[in-house]
């Protein structure tokens, strides 16, 4: 099976963690079934705040940190130096707030002058299970029209605000894709995107032309992956269908057959702490969404610490399931509503 994991920040690196144990390799069997024989991130890269915006104005280069994140992900062994990898700094003048690893792209990046190649040069340091590649190698930045007719540019700044985003947009946005990130979407068995944070780690992806367009194109189940919470600001209130409304739009049309819903219940002590934050359970409407022709699939998919987040093993297996069943009987393509 081939896999294409769309998205960013610690929501794909958490699916990423999961998928790995699938990956079947000549000289490094899968783990668990079913097998993955080829797995591909395509990870955002408008990051702008901490080391990898600091590295992306004095250098030039894309954020690393997403990327760095999957690397030791997907790292074969995540022991002493996939840890040395998201080793950061806590003091020295220049060095605090960096991670080894953004600062160990960043110098390949100069070495090389070709950040792709970078990012393989580190995927083979780390013998990671996969492969990673940018969404573009343009240097790209966030716009986003808010309600009220007000324009805002940059990541830091569309996180903090607390006023309802009507439009994102991707500067500049002629950008392009990596021929091979397009290939792996036309080959793929599988394309999931989620979870993850919807406008800043999830829709810069699809605003890259070419890609929205080839996952239309492809023959693989598509998969949205919900949040298992609200974001402040970002996307207080959503429910599940008004997050799968927003990436249907800036993708220019329907994009995926399934969403994946977590139905397991968060612990009175977690919703608490999360609520002091102004975020909330995300509220799934099976109705909604099925009147949008997807079909939600619910499951038990929060992990077993005490945070509101996804278990990588869990997550994994059922997505590779779903797409399993989904070889042996095709599912119909759900262009109008299913039950």
């Amino acid at each position: 099976m081939k896999v294409v994991a769309i998205g960013g920040g610690t929501g794909l690196s958490t699916l990423l963690r999961g998928l790995k144990h699938h990956v079947s390799e000549p000289i490094r069997p899968a783990l668990l079934e079913p097998h993955v024989t080829r797995l591909t991130a395509v990870v955002t890269v408008t990051d702008e705040g901490g080391s990898s915006g600091r590295l992306r104005r004095e250098f030039r280069i894309l954020p690393p940190g997403d990327i760095r994140n999957c690397l030791v992900a997907l790292a074969e062994d995540e022991t002493l130096f996939a840890q040395l990898f998201n080793y950061r700094f806590s003091n020295g003048r220049g060095l605090q707030g960096h991670s080894f690893g953004n600062l160990f792209l960043a110098a390949l990046t100069h070495l090389t002058r070709d950040f792709a190649k970078a990012v393989r040069v580190s995927s083979a340091v780390l013998a990671v299970r996969g492969e990673i590649f940018p969404s573009t190698l343009s240097d790209v930045r966030l716009k986003a029209r808010l309600r009220g007719g007000r324009t805002i540019y940059g990541e830091s700044r569309i996180t903090k605000t607390r006023v309802p985003i009507e439009r994102l947009a991707i500067v500049p946005s002629r950008c392009r894709p990596l021929p091979e990130t397009l290939a792996a979407i036309e080959q793929a068995d599988l394309i999931t995107v989620g979870p993850g944070s919807l406008y800043t780690s999830l829709i810069p992806n699809l605003l890259v032309r070419g890609i929205p367009e080839a996952m239309a194109r492809s023959k693989a189940l598509k998969v949205y992956v919900t949040n298992l919470m609200t974001q402040p600001g970002e996307t207080l209130h959503y429910t599940a269908a008004d997050h799968l409304r927003a990436l249907h739009q800036h993708a220019g049309g329907k994009l995926f057959d399934l969403i994946v819903l977590n139905n397991q219940p968060l612990s009175s002590a977690v919703r608490r702490r999360y609520a002091v934050g102004e975020a909330e359970p995300v509220v799934y409407d099976a109705a909604e969404i099925r009147a949008m022709g997807v079909q939600p699939f619910f499951a038990h998919l929060v992990g077993a610490n005490h945070v509101a987040r996804h278990s990588p093993r869990r997550l994994a297996q059922l997505l590779l399931n779903l797409a399993a069943a989904q070889q042996r009987a095709p599912v119909a393509r759900t262009q109008t509503a299913t039950s």
